[in-house]
């Protein structure tokens, strides 16, 4: 029986991320893709200007409707989000959903990258997205996002391996989810660190850096670690799959001008297939 997955993000206009990314790779390994909009974005934030058009309200109609149908799903994934309301909202629809049907709830807590916020994101916003953290199942920071949540120092030179186990430990205190932690550096090796609660396994997975830039790779990252684990891989496993995938594609895209359009995601289709 396929399962049902509810995506929780934004919808950009001009570009290729978020729900343009995650729906056609979900859909294609085989799940019934749902999504419900957290804003409509006139383009991808690496512009630097941009119109963004809330959907609060939207959203709390449309979760009361839900409800009153009996809708369920097998997994919500959780992204990017305009405002604390949003997120107190998801937080409390997914423990919910938890409760009455054994959801798993996916948190990328998106927010920044390299040490700095995104374009619109604020300190404001790490308490909402902690909030979510504590409901998930599995959260998908990035190395920026992880220093965060957890308050720990963003090393751009990279952290030692007591370091790494320390920001660990930290996510681990903030969530009894199972954690994958991108865009690291351990040693001088880039990198992802996780633990997989399941297991009670803590791994480092390394990769050789390509010097490309692609807005949206961490939205296909997020969605075929999340379609791998699904369909009953380890996270380790699911990880791994998940950095393959990415660094294939952009491999297969680099010679692409325009990169902020984002990433042509059908080329990763014989990928996640396998």
């Amino acid at each position: 029986m396929r399962k049902s997955v509810l995506l929780i993000n934004d919808l950009p206009g001009y570009g290729r991320a978020a729900l343009s990314l995650m729906l056609p790779v979900l859909s294609r390994m085989g799940f019934h893709v749902y999504n419900l909009p957290t804003a409509l974005v006139s383009n991808t934030l690496d512009y630097g200007k941009f119109e963004i058009l809330e959907t609060t309200d939207y959203m709390k109609n449309t979760l009361l409707v839900w409800e009153e149908l009996g809708f369920r799903f097998d997994a919500v994934s959780a992204g990017f989000f305009v405002s604390e309301g949003q997120m107190a909202l998801t937080a409390g629809f997914c423990k919910e959903q938890k409760e009455k049907s054994g959801t798993k709830l996916f948190v990328d807590p998106i927010m920044g990258d390299k040490g700095k916020f995104y374009h619109g994101v604020t300190k404001q916003s790490i308490a909402g997205r902690k909030q979510l953290v504590a409901e998930a199942d599995y959260i998908v920071p990035n190395y920026t996002e992880a220093c965060f949540l957890t308050g720990l120092p963003y090393r751009a030179s990279g952290m030692t391996k007591k370091e790494s186990d320390e920001l660990l430990a930290a996510l681990k205190h903030l969530s009894k989810a199972s954690i994958a932690v991108t865009s690291v550096k351990v040693e001088g090796q880039d990198a992802v660190l996780g633990y997989d609660r399941e297991a009670d396994k803590s791994f480092l997975l390394p990769f050789s850096p390509i010097p490309a830039h692609f807005f949206g790779t961490g939205d296909i990252f997020s969605s075929v670690l999340m379609g791998k684990v699904l369909q009953g891989l380890s996270l380790q496993e699911s990880t791994q799959k998940a950095m393959d995938a990415v660094q294939e594609l952009i491999v297969g895209s680099e010679e692409i001008e325009e990169k902020y359009k984002g990433i042509p995601v059908e080329l990763l289709f014989e990928r996640i297939d396998r």
